[in-house]
């Protein structure tokens, strides 16, 4: 009887979203045998987690599968049938680049697993995928889940996206599990800006929740932001059904209403007087500060109005304060719910 093939595949980044989906991966299907190797750059990291069984600097209490290899030698994770890049947004283009030399087989997906939009180019992530490795057909995982709600394998639901529906199928066939339930989609710029976008706009609910503004304010802020998330996507080639879904509104609630939020919490901070520099070394690597500003510049570029989001801009950058921005926002014309801007 032939030996069952054993399936690689490669996670890029160890904190806990991506030991998370390492374990995803390699859980047993029956099927056939899978090998993950868990990609971290420092190699103390790795050596920790080999003796120890447990990523304990990301996410402790977690047992990494016996079948994930943690690993500091980008070549070890050569051969992989895909790769999952589960790096911060702005490290996206330089950790690929370190694996470039090791994705030697053609056709080998990248599943970009972050949350944002490239600051120094302006690109999304997708394209900075596929200018680095233009063999690799680009595809994007998001939507609203939190890591230890993954990892301790209560119910999550994601979309994964990538430009043939049918590719995208096959990968998420590959990660779904009984408790984390996977979506395909061809729709990869609506899934992408949704992840990106309501990272800014969660600061700003963080902002009204601190500054003690009420549930009110907040349900506001969040349909007011979605209102904005839909005009910046559909302006961009978005799909409104992908908008309105798991990776786009689903997200954006998400991430506008739990503490868990980094980027809520940033907010929560600053509306209770925190600077921002304060408030960022208190709430750690937040998505949404390194996207504001290129988010914006996008929207003006087409003209596409972004009041909330324009206002977290400027209060992260000092030019206004949070009472200031909280004014003018409150100052803004009545019109029509739907006249077209906002």
């Amino acid at each position: 009887m032939a030996p069952n093939r054993k399936r690689q595949i490669a996670v890029l980044g160890a904190g806990a979203w991506g030991t998370a989906l390492a374990n995803l991966a390699a859980r047993p299907t029956g099927e056939e045998e899978t090998e993950v190797t868990l990609w971290a750059r420092d190699a103390a990291h790795v050596a920790e987690m080999r003796a120890t069984g447990i990523n304990a600097r990301h996410l402790p209490g977690v047992p990494l599968l016996s079948n994930v290899r943690p690993i500091a030698e980008p070549a070890e994770a050569q051969g992989a049938e895909f790769i999952l890049a589960v790096v911060p947004a702005q490290a996206l283009r330089p950790v690929l680049e370190i694996f470039a030399p090791h994705v030697t087989a053609r056709g080998v997906p990248v599943v970009v697993c972050a949350k944002g939009i490239e600051r120094a180019t302006g690109l999304f992530l997708t394209e900075v995928a596929a200018g680095v490795l233009p063999a690799s057909p680009p595809a994007i995982l998001s939507g609203p889940s939190f890591a230890r709600d993954v990892a301790q394998g209560l119910p999550t639901a994601v979309t994964l996206a990538a430009r043939d529906g049918n590719l995208a199928a096959t990968l998420a066939g590959m990660l779904a599990a009984p408790s984390f339930r996977l979506y395909s989609s061809s729709d990869v710029r609506g899934v992408e800006i949704g992840g990106a976008a309501k990272n800014v706009l969660a600061i700003a609910s963080g902002i009204a929740a601190g500054r003690g503004l009420g549930a009110s304010a907040g349900a506001a802020l969040i349909a007011r932001g979605f209102t904005e998330l839909s005009r910046f996507g559909q302006a961009h080639g978005a799909g409104a059904a992908t908008l309105m879904g798991l990776s786009g509104l689903g997200d954006l609630v998400l991430t506008c209403t739990s503490a868990m939020s980094r980027n809520y919490a940033l907010g929560v901070a600053m509306g209770r007087g925190l600077t921002p520099a304060e408030a960022i070394a208190r709430s750690g690597l937040c998505e949404g500060m390194h996207t504001c500003g290129v988010l914006i510049d996008l929207a003006h570029a087409k003209d596409i109005d972004m009041p909330i989001a324009a206002a977290v801009d400027a209060v992260l950058a000092e030019r206004i304060g949070v009472e200031e921005a909280i004014a003018g926002l409150l100052a803004r014309p009545s019109k029509a719910e739907f006249a077209g801007r906002g």
